[in-house]
């Protein structure tokens, strides 16, 4: 199967409207900013990571349970994050790149979890392998899930709040 090839030109953000002119200059002025942006939350978030991974340390072959949590709870605050910033309120547009792409994204780490499967695998723990491998991806997309579903809950209570 044949798939065509993106049109020539810079990287297009999805939630950029390029017939309205005000987003379309924002895309030129841009990637400098958003890259500053998504570099110093990524320092953040990987400096917190590795905190954490030095605050707990584990052996090839053990569950790597600092990053099993790390994963888990990242995934959780993307969830919370991404309804806060589309929610009603603009937020500023820097807000998801620093924090989102950034802070969580070098936060949360899942090329060391495809490294500590291998690891566990080769230091005779295929067992512990392949229990975290399926246990990450399922805690992570259903922590996601439940930051999305905890923070529209409490919008839209405080919502009713605020308005009744």
């Amino acid at each position: 199967m044949h798939m065509p090839m993106p049109p020539p030109g810079p990287p297009v953000d999805p939630d950029v409207d390029l017939h309205v002119p005000a987003q379309r200059a924002e895309l030129r002025r841009a990637p400098w900013e958003t890259l500053g942006a998504i570099s110093a939350g990524g320092v953040l978030g990987a400096l917190a990571r590795y905190g954490l991974s030095t605050a707990f340390p584990y052996r090839p072959g053990e569950f790597p349970w600092p990053v099993f949590w790390v994963n888990v709870t990242g995934c959780l605050l993307i969830g919370v994050l991404m309804v806060l910033i589309t929610g009603p309120r603009p937020a500023h547009r820097l807000l998801r790149p620093f924090l989102g792409v950034g802070v969580l994204g070098g936060f949360t780490t899942f090329s060391t979890y495809a490294v500590d499967v291998q690891k566990a695998v080769e230091h005779g723990a295929p067992r512990i392998g392949l229990a975290y491998l399926v246990l990450t991806l399922a805690a992570a997309l259903a922590s996601a899930l439940a930051g999305v579903r905890m923070t529209r809950a409490l919008v839209r209570r405080r919502g009713a709040e605020a308005g009744g």
